[in-house]
């Protein structure tokens, strides 16, 4: 054998610790062919979860964990749980009505009224209804035997996909402990341990849950009291008067800065004669993008025109562009800070996953709270949903330059200014503008959204449709809401996206 050879093979008894001559075989069938090779773990068939737990190969584990924990709990709820349970608890509750029922009748035939045959009917009906559950408890009781059966094969199907897949997996594991050796190896202890008392627990307390429903009733609900959640909203809603309170002087600039290039556009695109206003969105298109965007922009606004959507659409082009705008604004030069600051990113990363995954529903409560309902809230939750994208874009543009293209500019005397506008920005400027499409297209996913709050324009039209099952005019409003941001986004990114 070569000595490469047995390196390696020393490096496979480092790693797996037990059985080392058993996996030093294996590994080497694995490697030596290109296609999936057949071996079977015994160990992995017996101790199934458990293996793959000790080896701390917890993606796999915690998977097959779940399908062992299901197929245990089918053998033990069709050998020996109450699988009825539900049936007879419905049986007991009509049951406790019919004798409500019966007194109710009693009382009815003594004082002779006229409802004895109401009640007699609805008797009735009720003891029909215990008799389909009952039918209902004894069908599936007989079906306990075979869901048991089921279960069992289900458990010994997955421990015999976890022997034939286990020496694969674990031959993965150590290529990954090859190349990085925080990647844990061996079976410690404490491994044994975890691995074991985790399983266990899941099994245990998923089997009792579904196998025996009544049995605990800490399982049914999380433990908790009222006055935990009345004491948590009074402390939001006393923390956001305080804000409001506090913070109005910021909020009010907010608003102004806001509302004066929400203004500024929406007098620029609805005030100004419709002719005047294609003829600069066609030039500016034009310029930009070329001429066929230019055309396309036009048919674009001709559509909203026709169809007697042009005031509308000129409101939401320009909150969509106020939005777009600012968010660019801001989103950009965040990014280049943020691309030198990796701790400051580091910051602000979590903050930007909140922003993204956080319900809009949910963060418009607060907007609403500082800065009421209206325009400017919109813009700002459009901004909050849209203007993400770019701030992560331009830090992986920014980080994507080539570093030897860098440190030959700086070593021909480029000054930091210089490498950021000639060199950095230039070769980041794709991903960069695909950071702003992203932007652009979120913030339209917010038109509809934001009219909820009195942003008005298109998204009011989409969102009277869907009150009143109006569909022509939903499609009708929603493919202008299309073509404006179609709009933005060629006059926005120019020739590099036609």
């Amino acid at each position: 054998m070569s000595d490469s050879g047995v390196i390696n093979d020393q490096q496979i008894r480092d790693f797996v610790k037990s059985n080392p001559d058993y996996y030093v075989k294996e590994f080497a069938r694995i490697n030596n062919s290109t296609r999936f090779v057949f071996s079977l773990n015994w160990a992995a068939f017996f101790l199934g979860t458990l293996w793959f737990g000790i080896r701390n190969i917890w993606n796999w584990a915690l998977a097959f964990l779940l399908i062992e924990t299901f197929a245990v709990v089918q053998v033990v709820r069709g050998l020996f749980g109450n699988i009825s349970a539900d049936a007879y608890k419905k049986i007991d509750q009509i049951q406790s009505t019919i004798d409500f029922r019966q007194k109710q009748l009693q009382a009815a035939i003594e004082s002779n009224s006229d409802k004895v045959d109401v009640f007699k009917r609805t008797i009735k009906s009720l003891e029909d209804s215990i008799a389909g559950y009952a039918a209902e408890a004894q069908r599936v009781e007989e079906m306990g035997f075979w869901i048991a059966v089921f279960g069992i094969i289900l458990f010994l199907a997955m421990r015999l996909f976890q022997a034939v897949m286990a020496n694969a997996i674990l031959e993965k594991r150590f290529s990954e402990w090859l190349s990085d050796r925080s990647v844990r190896s061996g079976m410690r202890p404490a491994d044994v341990v975890l691995t074991t008392g985790f399983a266990f627990t899941v099994m245990l307390l998923s089997t009792i849950h579904y196998s025996f429903p009544n049995m605990v009733a800490l399982f049914a609900d999380f433990p908790t009291h009222p006055d935990i959640r009345l004491l948590s909203i009074d402390g939001v809603e006393k923390t956001f008067d305080y804000a409001v309170i506090k913070g109005d002087a910021l909020f009010t600039a907010i608003t102004i800065g806001i509302r004066s290039v929400l203004d500024s556009l929406e007098m620029l695109f609805v005030r100004t004669p419709w002719i005047v206003v294609i003829s600069a969105i066609a030039v500016m298109t034009g310029l930009s993008a070329g001429p066929r965007a230019a055309i396309y922009s036009v048919a674009f606004l001709a559509y909203m025109g026709l169809l007697g959507f042009w005031v509308k659409a000129m409101t939401t082009l320009a909150l969509l562009g106020t939005a777009a705008i600012l968010s660019i604004t801001i989103g950009i030069p965040l990014g280049i800070y943020c691309s030198t600051r990796p701790r400051f990113y580091a910051f602000i990363r979590p903050i930007m996953d909140f922003m993204q995954t956080m319900p809009a529903f949910v963060f418009m409560i607060p907007v609403i709270a500082f800065f009421g309902t209206g325009k400017v809230a919109a813009v700002i939750i459009t901004m909050i949903f849209g203007g993400t994208p770019v701030v992560r874009l331009t830090v992986l543009g920014l980080k994507g330059v080539p570093e030897t293209i860098r440190e030959a500019a700086i070593a021909y005397g480029a000054s930091k200014w210089y490498l950021l506008t000639k060199v950095d920005l230039p070769l980041a400027m794709p991903t960069i503008l695909a950071g702003v499409n992203q932007t652009v297209m979120l913030s339209l996913a917010m038109v509809v959204v934001a009219s909820l709050i009195g942003a008005k324009g298109l998204g009011q039209d989409v969102l009277e449709a869907l009150q009143y099952a109006n569909v022509g005019q939903g499609i009708l409003a929603g493919i202008a809401i299309l073509f404006c941001a179609l709009i933005l986004d060629r006059v926005i990114q120019g020739k590099k996206r036609v």
